[in-house]
């Protein structure tokens, strides 16, 4: 595993520096001769933490499970607190960016990159699912949009909506320096941000979840559904909340074992290896 640190000009996109230095996690299966090229999918993780800080439960664990299924496995450990948005969204199209550039040397298909986010990071993935196209985004980071797509997307009890009746507030009010923004606050409600250049996704999200309420994935599913967006969803019956792996990998008290809800990774790398055929 090898950790990458991720340059970013804020100042040109009209932001603060946050004075921290994002970095890139890579579980990379070593190449070797006698199994030639494999020309593996990427999926860059976005730990959650409500934008206070990123989950070590939902980062390098999580990795290791899909390195394991013959991903190339990223995780990004992005700026958080009162960073205003589009602050940590610069730090993951750099780090889409990255894998794409190095595609070669990391025997990556650079046309099958996924992007992965639990909760707070669900949004950022979202965010990068729908907004990747953002002339913005390009032009700060010095590059044709195409090289900050992403082809699919995975998104785990996630963030997804800004009205404070039905999102988790913490997360919103972090991007919005907790200032109020209605403006804002709109369009970082990514359910109304879905058109075509949305890629496949794939959601997962427990009915009792007490954190984040299940309508988060459940609207996103509607307008996935009503733009054509090809989706695979799972809702388990209980849970609740940051769940992670859901077995005793990333547990810290018994309620993170959730046995009916762990089925959520083996179910998403077979839509990942149905993705990669396409």
């Amino acid at each position: 595993m090898e950790t990458v640190e991720l340059k970013v000009n804020y100042v040109s996109a009209g932001l603060d520096d946050p004075h921290y230095q994002p970095t890139l996690s890579c579980f990379v299966p070593k190449y070797y001769d006698e199994m030639g090229r494999r020309n593996r999918g990427a999926v860059l993780i976005c730990p959650g933490g409500g934008n206070d800080y990123c989950s070590e439960r939902e980062a390098d664990p999580v990795a290791l499970r899909f390195s394991g299924a013959g991903y190339a496995a990223f995780v990004l450990r992005y700026s958080c607190v009162d960073k205003k948005f589009m602050t940590a969204l610069l730090e993951c199209a750099a780090a889409v960016k990255y894998i794409r550039e190095n595609a070669q040397e990391f025997d990556i298909n650079p046309d099958k990159i996924f992007v992965m986010g639990f909760s707070a990071g669900g949004h950022l993935a979202a965010c990068m699912a729908n907004l990747w196209n953002s002339q913005t985004l390009a032009d700060v980071l010095g590059c044709q949009s195409e090289m900050l797509k992403v082809n699919g997307s995975v998104l785990g009890y996630s963030v997804i909506l800004s009205d404070p009746k039905l999102t988790h507030e913490g997360t919103i009010a972090n991007l919005l320096e907790h200032k109020e923004n209605n403006e804002l606050r709109e369009f970082l409600s990514m359910d109304k941000r879905i058109g075509k250049q949305t890629p496949p996704t794939f959601l997962w999200h427990c009915a009792d979840d007490g954190c984040v309420p299940v309508e988060n994935s459940l609207y996103y599913m509607a307008q996935l559904s009503a733009n054509h967006i090809p989706f695979e969803a799972h809702i388990f019956p209980s849970g609740g909340h940051g769940l992670a792996l859901c077995d005793e990998t990333t547990a810290t008290w018994e309620g993170h074992i959730q046995p009916r809800a762990a089925a959520w990774s083996e179910l998403c790398i077979k839509w990942m290896n149905d993705e990669m055929k396409k």
